[in-house]
């Protein structure tokens, strides 16, 4: 059976809610599903009660952190409300907060009529993130589309983009453990270009303590998938993946299967459970 351990709901930058999320993912015969939204954990309750006991439910969240001079994403499974990492997650929302304020500043001085308010409500209940921006922006038709508006103005090193304060990826795999949860490298892909630097990343993530790494990625073919996670293997971290999930705000990617071809087995999971920490 198939898992998906990565979707994001309208809670941070994905258009559905949890229970449709949940919902879906019991419509495509997942046997498992993991909510991972971007530095919180607002969405698990409700996504745990539309599970039951008729999909499992990983509760987890995409934490933003700064690894060797550069923003990496951790994806942190199994973290509890009342957990150690539970408790960071509001001052790295307040660092979020303040970046967008710089960000609606940027596009302001570029000509672009954008304001705090129509991002909050484009973002509902969830915290605003870039796919909040670019929507605004395809309205406003200073963008083609989503994919243009963060070529044009969001990605980073791109007039608009502001970084923001992370927490050191050391220090969240470590508060990761006090939290009897485990951590996963996100999309490595946007650590390295190329095999060649993949061959000297997977290293460095069993190094830095990092339990996985996302092999099975829908921006990968199937190729890379499989090489990727035999070398992950080797070094003793668990191969994982997942949809990377958005609804909307990511056109052209399914939940379970990404662009169509993507297959998480549920042994990935299996072995990622094995290797949480008991305190």
């Amino acid at each position: 059976m198939a898992v998906d351990l990565h979707s994001h709901s309208r809670y941070s930058d994905g258009s559905d809610s949890p229970t449709e999320i949940v919902t879906m993912a019991k419509s495509l015969g997942l046997s498992a599903i993991a909510l991972t939204d971007h530095d919180l954990l607002d969405g698990i309750d409700e996504a745990a009660e539309v599970a039951g006991t008729a999909i499992e439910l990983v509760p987890g969240t995409e934490l933003s952190v700064q690894w060797e001079g550069k923003g990496m994403h951790l994806l942190a499974y199994w973290v509890g409300p009342d957990s150690p990492l539970a408790g960071r997650l509001d001052g790295i929302q307040r660092g979020r907060v303040a970046r967008n304020h710089e960000m609606v500043e940027a596009l302001v001085g570029l000509g672009i009529d954008i304001s705090m308010e129509e991002l909050e409500e484009e973002a509902g209940v969830g915290v605003i993130g870039r796919p909040h921006f670019a929507a605004i922006l395809v309205r406003k038709k200073a963008a083609d589309n989503m994919g243009d508006a963060f070529d044009r103005y969001l990605a980073t090193g791109r007039p608009a983009y502001r970084a923001r304060s992370r927490i050191d990826a050391a220090e969240a795999i470590e508060l990761a453990r006090e939290s009897e949860a485990v951590t996963v490298v996100a999309h490595p892909h946007t650590l390295a270009n190329g095999a060649d630097e993949f061959g000297h990343l997977l290293p460095k993530f069993a190094q830095l303590g990092a339990v996985g790494v996302e092999c099975y990625c829908v921006d990968y073919p199937q190729y890379l998938r499989e090489n990727m996670a035999a070398a992950a293997e080797e070094l003793g971290l668990v191969a994982t993946g997942g949809s990377d999930y958005h609804g909307t705000y990511k056109p052209g990617i399914a939940l379970g299967s990404g662009k169509g071809d993507l297959h998480v087995p549920d042994s990935c999971l299996e072995r990622l459970a094995a290797r949480r920490p008991r305190t």
